[in-house]
């Protein structure tokens, strides 16, 4: 129950007709033109960051709706193409916009961590996450705290999970992230410091220490 009132809560930036689109599509699929609820919520993550965090729980909320309802998946075939889309067009959006890049990354790791088949998280999107993981950790994205404090943040939660489906490319963004702090230049303390803190998290089998918590804690706050 109080799921879905979080859900309610998190559509109240859309204006009055959209809100009332986006209820019936968790409620009642089959009333609305599905391929144009995906392409609000994917619209609406590209602005707004807090909504792209959430907006997996509300895609997986639908998806689930329409297949118990139809027995149909449109609504999942349209926003994994609208995905794919943007994931194409990946270079220009972070030249376009840093903050819609951020959001994009922060969106499709959401759906990913929500997005089941099997109760297996989606082959289709373990390569995708990855390349925008790789992306942010190149030396360029690394001088952007912007952009460490995303990628470290994603690792955070869907990290344990995409190693299992890959864990190859795994020790090959940690190698990256491990250069990257010892051998970069320009980066800002906290960028140095998230980085040993995620390159410490996964050593520990994605867990935090308590240790590890107290000092990563009282360094960012002082």
């Amino acid at each position: 129950m109080g799921e879905t009132g979080k859900e309610e809560y998190k559509i109240q930036s859309f204006d009055s007709e959209t809100q009332k689109l986006l209820k019936t599509a968790l409620k009642d699929p089959s009333n609305v033109d599905l391929e144009k609820v995906a392409n609000i919520i994917v619209d609406q993550s590209l602005k707004d960051c807090v909504f792209s965090k959430e907006a997996g729980r509300i895609c997986y909320t639908i998806i689930q709706a329409e297949s118990k309802q139809a027995g149909q998946s449109v609504f999942r075939r349209s926003l994994l193409n609208r995905l794919q889309q943007e994931y194409k067009d990946r270079e220009e959006l972070r030249t376009r916009s840093l903050q819609a890049w951020i959001c994009y990354v922060t969106f499709i790791c959401n759906i990913f961590d929500y997005l089941r088949v099997n109760n297996m998280p989606m082959m289709a999107l373990v390569n995708p996450v990855y390349d925008c993981l790789f992306r942010l950790a190149q030396p360029d994205s690394l001088r952007k705290e912007e952009e460490v404090d995303c990628l470290v943040l994603q690792l955070h939660r869907i990290g344990e999970q995409l190693e299992k489906m890959n864990s190859q490319r795994m020790d090959e963004l940690f190698s990256l992230l491990r250069d990257g702090f010892l051998l970069q230049e320009g980066l800002s303390s906290l960028s140095q410091l998230l980085l040993l803190e995620i390159i410490e998290f996964r050593a520990a089998d994605w867990k935090m220490t308590d240790a590890a918590q107290k000092y990563y804690y009282s360094e960012v706050t002082d």
